[in-house]
C-alpha cells in the first residue's frame, strides 16, 4: 500500500496559492488587458485548500503526543506568520495613504484595523484610511479564520466520534449534509459571501477527513473514484447546486497528491505557500495604487508583481516562518 507521507501537497499548495494570485491579479489591478485572468477558478482553489486542510490537520491530531502538542503545532504554522502581514500592512501601507504620517497614525482606524485582524476578525475592520481608496486590505486572510475553526473543531470532532472506524464515517457524512444544506440555502438566496463562510466551507474540510479515515480503501480505487468524481463534478456544474461535488473534488485533489511520483520532492526547498497566499493581496493592490499596471506594459508588470510576491513569500519562509517550525 501506497506510503501516506510521500505525496504532492507542497506542488497543490503552491498551485492553488498561484490559482488565486492570477485570479486576483485579474481582478485588482484594474487592467483590461488583464481582466481575463479574472476566470482563474478561485474559489475552487480555496476550497481545495480546505479539502488539504482536512486531510493533513486529521493526521496530525492523530499523530500528536497530546493536545498542547498538536496545538503548538497548529498555533506556529498559522499564527506568526499571519500577525506579520498584519502589522506590516498596518505600518509600511501608510506609505500609499492619502493621509500624512501625522494623519494616517493619528486616525483610529488604523488601530481597529490591527486590533480586529490580529484576532481573525477581519470583517469588522476591513480597511485603513487612505489606503486603496479605503477598500479591504487583504481580502485573502478571511479564510483564515476559517482555518482556525477548523483547528480549534478537530479535537472535538475526534471527541465526539471516537475510534470507530464505521460511527465516525457516518458522523462525518451526516456533518457533510447538514454544511450542504447551509452552503446552498445561501447561494441559492444571493448570498454566496455568507454560504461560503462556517459552516458552509466544512464540507470541503470533512471531504478531506474523510479520505484520510479510509486512506487504504482510495488508494485501492483511486482511478475508478477519480473517473467518477470528474463526471459527477460536471453534473454538479450543470444542474448548478452542491451536492456531490465537495467530496469529489477532495477527490480530485488527494488523486493529484498521490500521483505522479516525480513532484513528491517540489517542496524541498522550503514551503513558500503560506507566504505568497497571505502577502499576495495587498502587493497586488500596491502596484494598482502607483499606477504601474496602468503606466507600464501590464503583461510585464503583472510577471514583476508575481515574481515580488514569490520574493516575499521564499522571504517569509526563511527569515521568519521557518524559526517557528
Amino acid at each position: 500500500m501506497q506510503d501516506i507521507t510521500k505525496n504532492n501537497f507542497d506542488f497543490i499548495r503552491v498551485l492553488l496559492a498561484f490559482i488565486v494570485f492570477v485570479g486576483h491579479l485579474g481582478a485588482l489591478s484594474v487592467s483590461p488587458q488583464l481582466k481575463f485572468l479574472e476566470h482563474s477558478p478561485v474559489e475552487v482553489a480555496v476550497f481545495s485548500f480546505f479539502i488539504v486542510s482536512g486531510f493533513l490537520i486529521a493526521r496530525s491530531y492523530e499523530r500528536s503526543s497530546s493536545l498542547k502538542s498538536y496545538a503548538k503545532k497548529r498555533f506556529n504554522r498559522i499564527v506568526p506568520a499571519y500577525l506579520l502581514v498584519v502589522f506590516l500592512c498596518t505600518v509600511l501601507l501608510s506609505l500609499v495613504s492619502k493621509l500624512s504620517f501625522s494623519e494616517y497614525f493619528g486616525n483610529a482606524q488604523v488601530y481597529k484595523y490591527w486590533f480586529w485582524n490580529s484576532i481573525f476578525m477581519n470583517f469588522k475592520s476591513p480597511w485603513l484610511p487612505g489606503v486603496f481608496g479605503n477598500q479591504a486590505v487583504n481580502g485573502a486572510l478571511w479564510t483564515l479564520k476559517i482555518e482556525m475553526c477548523f483547528y480549534i473543531a478537530v479535537p472535538f470532532m475526534f471527541l465526539f466520534f471516537g475510534k470507530n472506524n464505521r460511527y465516525r464515517n457516518i458522523s462525518l457524512i451526516v456533518l457533510y449534509f447538514l454544511s450542504l444544506v447551509f452552503l446552498n440555502y445561501f447561494e441559492m438566496t444571493g448570498k454566496a459571501a455568507i454560504s461560503r463562510q462556517l459552516p458552509g466551507s466544512l464540507c470541503y474540510f470533512i471531504g478531506g477527513m474523510l479520505l484520510y479515515f479510509n486512506f487504504d480503501k482510495f488508494i485501492q480505487h483511486k482511478h475508478t473514484l477519480f473517473i467518477i468524481a470528474m463526471i459527477t463534478v460536471w453534473i454538479d456544474l450543470i444542474f448548478k447546486i452542491k451536492l456531490f461535488s465537495p467530496i469529489m473534488i477532495s477527490i480530485i485533489v488527494l488523486y493529484i497528491a498521490y500521483s505522479f511520483k516525480f513532484l513528491n520532492n517540489f517542496g524541498k526547498y522550503g514551503d513558500f505557500t503560506y507566504g505568497i497566499y497571505i502577502f499576495h493581496f495587498p502587493v497586488i493592490r500596491v502596484f494598482q495604487t502607483l499606477g504601474l499596471f496602468e503606466d507600464y506594459n501590464p503583461y510585464v508588470m503583472g510577471i514583476i508583481c508575481m515574481l515580488t510576491v514569490i520574493g516575499i513569500g521564499v522571504s517569509s519562509w526563511h527569515f521568519y516562518e521557518k524559526r517557528f517550525l
